[in-house]
């Protein structure tokens, strides 16, 4: 049997991609090939360039090309409050949605026994010796609202208050602009559990 040919191997490395099918990704390599040598060029050159200098950040976990990121790194940042997430994507969409002045933790999942994926895996050892330098006095847990998301939050709360640290929650429910007759049962229950005072 004779091995793939160079177009086979490159629409299959594309399928390694998320949400990247064998349609697209041949679409993606014929295009690459047909249209856009240079940005092909370009793309492997950055990709290849990110795989070899790209790691995390020594403190926060977020993807860094230095030992710190830049926000663990910078003096103004409040490191008495400490927002937990799962993915550097959802430090990234914090960062840029609101005016947060605090530091991350990024877990780099959640916990999900099945899957074989414990508090070693998401870091929990590295949180467990950040809340013990005494440093932090607030987390805000953002973890996503799916039965693992919350499991992780249940077991990052144990762990804070056990040291004495304040937990919060981000806020979940109902979308800013949705209609309640779309909304699923579970989300409007957690929205009427977490009202506030108007």
């Amino acid at each position: 049997m004779s091995s793939p040919s160079l177009l086979q191997q490159l629409t299959t490395a594309l399928r390694c991609l998320p949400g990247v099918g064998a349609k697209s990704a041949q679409r993606m390599a014929y295009y690459l090939l047909e249209r856009d040598r240079d940005g092909g060029r370009d793309l492997a050159k950055v990709l290849a360039e990110a795989m070899d200098r790209i790691g995390h950040c020594s403190r926060c976990r977020t993807l860094s090309e230095t030992a710190l990121c830049r926000l663990c790194a910078n003096p103004h940042r409040d490191r008495s409050l400490l927002c937990i997430v799962e993915t550097p994507a959802d430090q990234s969409i914090i960062e840029q949605a609101i005016d947060y002045s605090g530091s991350y933790f990024v877990l780099g999942g959640h916990l999900s026994p099945l899957d074989g994926i414990g508090p070693k895996e998401i870091g929990l050892k590295q949180l467990d010796e950040c809340f013990a330098e005494g440093m932090v006095k607030e987390i805000i847990l953002a973890t996503n609202p799916t039965v693992e998301g919350e499991a992780t939050a249940q077991y990052i709360h144990d762990m804070a208050k056990a040291r004495g640290i304040k937990t919060t929650r981000i806020a979940q429910g109902v979308p800013m602009g949705g209609e309640l007759e779309y909304v699923d049962g579970a989300t409007l229950a957690h929205a009427f559990r977490g009202r506030s005072e108007f």
